[in-house]
């Protein structure tokens, strides 16, 4: 009896172990996922790159012109973003190890928001390349055999894939097509991968955007206008149990995901100035990450 009870003893010391470890490599892995986002720190809008607790940064591009929206590859070292250094905005890749850029689009309209899909073989993105209105395409990662997933009068923009990659969700203005403000009625929309199934997720006051798929795909957090105020919202997969997460004075946009779903990494300011924040979804702990004048905004984690 005495040795069956030294066994269970250890058992329990090592299980407990392991888990602090388990824990511990959870936090550390956290700590160190780069987040990419947009500054203009230097005076012109360059793509950054930071550890997850604010610290080793990095400046990713520079140009004379405007880089914006930056998007992870989740299989290998390429971030995604969309640039008017050649005149009107197109879409380019960057090599994070080497900062070899490649220009994907070459058209006249205007190429932006560009999502890679979890396999890393399709760029989802906003054009009006086909009308006056901004509608949702695909492209090879290459940048060839370019495909119209939407084509209609309505300005959509904020597109991103669900973590199996079958579904899109994006923000349909439902007004004028020519209105590209943010004072009307957008809303977060869901369709199946080639375009068909198309149904509503949100229907509130004010305009919705920049939704995101949590990692396990049950949640979608997304940032809203409403009483006058810009905030973070988080709601099921289906668009049911809508809950503001910020309800704060200060403008809060641009929500992503962190890998274990607990965080949210997000811009949040006032007044021209914005910096880098993120909230932990159970606790609503806040951390600021960075702080300088200006914009800091449109962060995404790796």
């Amino acid at each position: 009896m005495r040795k069956l009870l030294t066994i269970i003893a250890l058992i329990t010391i090592c299980s407990c172990k392991n888990s602090k470890n388990q824990v511990i490599t959870e936090r550390e892995n956290l700590r160190i996922e780069p987040i990419a986002f947009v500054s203009d720190r230097d005076g012109n809008s360059e793509i950054y790159m930071m550890d997850s607790d604010g610290k080793n940064l990095q400046r990713l591009t520079n140009s004379d012109s405007l880089d914006f929206s930056p998007s992870w590859s989740k299989v290998d070292n390429k971030l995604y973003f969309y640039s008017k250094r050649e005149g009107n905005s197109e879409i380019y890749s960057i090599d994070i190890e080497n900062k070899k850029l490649n220009r994907l689009t070459n058209n006249p309209a205007n190429d932006i928001l560009p999502v890679p899909s979890p396999k890393g073989n399709l760029i989802l993105f906003m054009s009006d390349r086909n009308s006056s209105s901004k509608n949702l395409y695909s492209m090879d990662k290459n940048g060839s055999k370019i495909k119209s997933l939407t084509n209609n009068r309505f300005y959509e923009e904020s597109p991103d894939w669900s973590p199996d990659g079958k579904k899109i969700i994006f923000t349909r203005q439902l007004r004028d097509s020519t209105d590209t403000s943010h004072t009307g009625n957008g809303e977060i929309h869901l369709m199946d991968s080639n375009g068909s199934n198309l149904i509503r997720l949100t229907n509130k006051d004010g305009y919705d955007s920049g939704a995101k798929f949590s990692p396990d795909g049950k949640k979608i957090a997304f940032y809203g206008y409403n009483q006058n105020q810009w905030d973070l919202y988080i709601m099921n997969s289906d668009g049911s149990d809508l809950n503001n997460l910020t309800d704060d004075i200060i403008e809060c946009y641009s929500p992503d995901w962190s890998s274990n779903g607990e965080w949210l990494v997000y811009t949040a300011g006032k007044d021209g100035n914005y910096n880098i924040w993120k909230i932990n979804i159970k606790t609503k702990e806040r951390l600021q990450l960075t702080n300088t004048t200006g914009r800091n905004e449109g962060p995404v984690w790796r």
